[in-house]
Parts: C-alpha cells; structure tokens; sequence
C-alpha cells in the first residue's frame, strides 16, 4: 500500500514513516503536519544508480556543501549549499530556487529530510512551499561486479500560492516526466561526485585539501579515504 493510501486509510496527521510528533521542536512539527496533510503533489523516482561503495555515497549525502563544491569543479552543476548545522542546510540552485532544510532522519539505507523553499519565476513570481523527501539507497554489485548504490527518491510537496497548486495539480499529468527529472537532479549529482571520488581518490582529497571553505570535512573524507588523510 502506497503512503498516500495508507494516509487516507488510517487518517494521519503525522507521517507513519517519521518517529513520534514528540521528538520534533513545535515549529518543524507544525511545517511536518502542514505538509503531510495538505501536500500538492508527490512523486516517487528512481535515480541511477552511484557506482561507489555505499560509505563513499553516504559521505556526499551527509555533506552536501561537499557535494554542491564538488560537482561545480566539475562543471555539473551550479548549485551553493551551506552548512548551517551538522543537520541543516541552505541551498542555492542559481537558477532562482533557494531554501533550507534539515535532515529528520540519518539511518543506515535511508535519509529524510524538511525542505522549505521558494521559486522566482517570470510567470507567477515568487512560489514557496515545503516537502519532506525520502531518500532511499541500496548497496548492490553491477552486472560487472562494480558496487554501486541504488537511489530512490519519494516526495511530498506542499505549494502556498493557491494558484500555482492548482496549476501544478492540473499539468502534472502533461508534465511529470520533467517533474521526475528535477526531482531526480540533485541525487544523480551525489552519485557522480561520488563516483568520482571513487574512482580517482587522489584528484578528489588533493581538490579537497585545496578548497577554501571546506576544511572541516576533511576528518569525515579521510575516515573513509585514505588519500584524503
């Protein structure tokens, strides 16, 4: 049974797959509640799959100001993320999307996380909203005997502009191959950083060493990679 049933079945205010309401502070309880029960849209994606060992994945999962420095040394992406707490984050795809969010739940196969973001667009203007997203990930050998890890995304998104909900609703169905894509972007950068961090340990933890901004993650890299130590 998907969440969305099990959440129309059993009538819950607070998602079934988090701990207890409890254990959250007031406000990050309150935008968890928001979302879960009056949520726009959710899509479940598959990103492809990292081919890097689960410990060097999770690595650049958990840090993703790493992550985002990364893959703009390699010209994949534009994104800034900055580390606000070992929990929380604020990013900036630089593209007119920014917001922060924070990881609710660190678990061997599995991260969730509370986003709430904005959008600047020429059409609509200014569209927040808030998600909470599951990442789920699977450590497998490829058919080469490689380890790779599999990626999973489920997500549920709340939109405060009434009108760009409706819209978003409306064309889901016209658009939700694009949806699935933007959704998918951001894991599929974790897995080439990673993958390149695996493959070429050396170039990585010398770029790494060399980066302004970033110095205290080198003890998490080096843990992990040799080459970094």
């Amino acid at each position: 049974m998907s969440l969305l049933f099990a959440r129309v079945a059993r009538g819950e205010e607070f998602p079934p797959f988090l701990p207890g309401a409890a254990e959250f502070p007031p406000d990050v309880r309150s935008e968890i509640i928001s979302v879960w029960t009056d949520y726009t849209l959710t899509r479940v994606v598959a990103g492809r799959p990292a081919r890097a060992p689960l410990e060097i994945y999770r690595l650049f999962v958990d840090h993703p100001d790493v992550t985002a420095a990364a893959s703009r040394h390699l010209g994949l992406t534009k994104y800034q993320v900055e580390a606000l707490s070992p929990d929380q984050f604020a990013a900036d795809d630089g593209e007119g999307a920014k917001g922060t969010y924070r990881v609710l739940v660190h678990d061997d196969r599995r991260r969730i996380m509370l986003t709430r973001g904005s959008h600047e667009g020429a059409i609509l203007g200014r569209i927040g909203g808030a998600s909470l997203t599951i990442l789920s990930f699977e450590p497998r050998a490829g058919a080469d005997g490689v380890p790779e890890v599999a990626q999973r995304v489920e997500t549920f998104v709340r939109i405060d502009n009434p009108v760009a909900a409706f819209f978003a609703r409306l064309l889901l169905p016209l658009f939700s191959g694009y949806a699935d894509r933007k959704i998918a972007e951001t894991f599929n950068v974790t897995a080439r950083v990673s993958e390149w961090a695996a493959r070429e340990p050396a170039a990585f933890c010398a770029w790494l060493a060399g980066s302004d901004g970033l110095p205290t993650r080198h003890d998490a890299f080096s843990s992990v990679l040799p080459s970094c130590r």
